[in-house]
């Protein structure tokens, strides 16, 4: 898949707050993303991020 820098993704399980939405804030090895609703911050390394991303929302 094709994300970057402040791309909006869709993930497979949602957050508890109730949204799947999240806003990528880091990139490199790892991966920081940020929830669109509550501004929660989860890093997770690139490989846990492809198997847990589902779609790409907005780029």
């Amino acid at each position: 898949m094709n994300y970057q820098l402040n791309t909006i993704v869709e993930m497979k399980k949602p957050h508890a707050c109730g949204t799947n939405a999240w806003q990528i804030i880091r990139m490199g090895a790892d991966i920081k993303i940020e929830c669109t609703n509550c501004h929660r911050v989860v890093m997770m390394t690139r490989q846990d991020f492809e198997k847990r991303l589902n779609k790409i929302i907005k780029d």
